[in-house]
């Protein structure tokens, strides 16, 4: 739940509990995501405190992740080691042959406790590969567990080894790391977009949406889905001097919750030249100009195909990408290309051009998705769209 509905760490256990109690009045297995953004004033801490207030509640189930940060979708949830804490604390068993298999594989012991191979995925590696009826040793085994071990962080995502004082405890040098990727994000969040940090990109055309400053774009989603008068004008005075010719495609690019993403060193250039030649090349007409939305939400882009578009008298499709700054978290800084193409008359019926008519490519960032692959990608995807259409 985003923070346009609550804010605070209490608003969150109390969201928590209302979940949980209406489904043991109906009668349901429950279980929680005890989660929160990165928008909202909740730490670290904070969420530790929430799980603790949650779990006299008893829900069935939480999430469990290699920390409580999800390198996916750029939320805190609850981490792999807070199951362990709270089942400590509070007295929990999990599920019987869960634990048996635990056992098993000699990461619990006889009496219930931990063994020297507890927090050691190198070691679970090993007997997965030995159930798995692989006859090498276990040096090499664990050998591949560390080059696999290494893709992994190579992607972004901490993985744990090892474990604290405490065995629910991160060693400090993840727990540092984790506290860096929440410190980057809020910076990222919260970090106001400047005309010049994108003075690579040629021929802009300045947008900007309804929302009144950064906090009321973050903290009221639908300012930031609607253009300014000036901008409405602006792109009026776009589509008047195309004239009967539009182009194929518009390119739109917005700061989104992450303005950071667009003006990393090798993010939006590549990208932006990348998917220019590729569309090209495929015989499209790509706009010489870039809108360049301030405080830019997806809906924002669809708004300035309805004024570019709607009135076009063309029966062929058109269509935009936009290019947008996704929500901050995972460290890579990423954004994403969302790509529209319909006639302009669905164009010009307000409204109907939305999230069900559209495709996106995420992650994109010199860490994750790399912008020439992604252009390549978006190009070929973008050309499917507009050929469907076609037809």
């Amino acid at each position: 739940i985003g923070p346009e509905v609550f804010k605070s760490r209490e608003q969150l256990v109390r969201c928590c509990l209302e979940d949980t109690a209406m489904g043991k009045l109906h009668g349901l297995t429950i279980g929680l995501d005890i989660c929160s953004t990165l928008h909202m004033d909740v730490t670290l801490a904070d969420l530790d405190w929430c799980i603790e207030q949650v779990m006299p509640a008893n829900p069935a189930y939480l999430m469990a992740l290699p920390t409580k940060n999800d390198p996916m979708l750029s939320y805190l949830t609850t981490a792999f080691a807070d199951h362990v804490r709270v089942r400590e604390k509070f007295g929990y068993q999990i599920n019987d042959a869960m634990w048996a298999f635990f056992q098993k594989i000699g990461i619990i012991d006889a009496e219930g406790q931990p063994t020297e191979h507890f927090g050691n995925p190198k070691w679970v590696y090993y007997q997965y590969r030995l159930a798995k009826g692989d006859t090498r040793s276990q040096a090499e085994i664990e050998a591949e567990g560390d080059q696999r071990l290494a893709e992994i962080r190579e992607r972004g995502v901490p993985i744990a080894e090892g474990h604290g004082e405490e065995i629910w405890q991160l060693t400090p040098e993840l727990e540092a790391e984790l506290n860096h990727l929440y410190e980057d994000a809020k910076v990222s969040l919260w970090t106001e977009f400047e005309a010049a940090s994108l003075a690579f990109v040629s021929k802009t055309i300045p947008i900007i949406t309804q929302s009144d400053d950064r906090k009321d774009y973050v903290y009221h989603p639908e300012s930031g889905e609607q253009l300014s008068r000036g901008s409405v004008r602006a792109l009026n005075q776009l589509r008047q001097r195309w004239g009967a010719t539009p182009p194929a495609v518009q390119f739109i690019i917005s700061d989104g919750l992450n303005v950071r993403s667009l003006t990393d060193e090798g993010h939006l250039a590549p990208f932006l030249s990348s998917l220019r030649r590729d569309l090209s090349e495929k015989g499209y007409q790509v706009a010489d100009e870039h809108l360049v939305i301030t405080h830019g939400r997806v809906r924002a882009g669809y708004a300035c195909g309805e004024v570019l578009f709607g009135p076009q008298a063309s029966e062929e499709p058109i269509g935009i990408v936009h290019i947008i700054g996704e929500r901050p978290g995972s460290g890579h800084h990423n954004f994403s290309a969302y790509l529209t193409a319909e006639p302009a008359q669905v164009w010009g019926q307000p409204g109907t051009i939305d999230h069900n008519l559209t495709r996106v490519v995420s992650g994109i960032s010199d860490t994750a998705l790399l912008p020439e692959i992604a252009a390549t990608e978006v190009a070929q995807i973008f050309d499917g769209m507009m050929k469907r259409r076609q037809l």
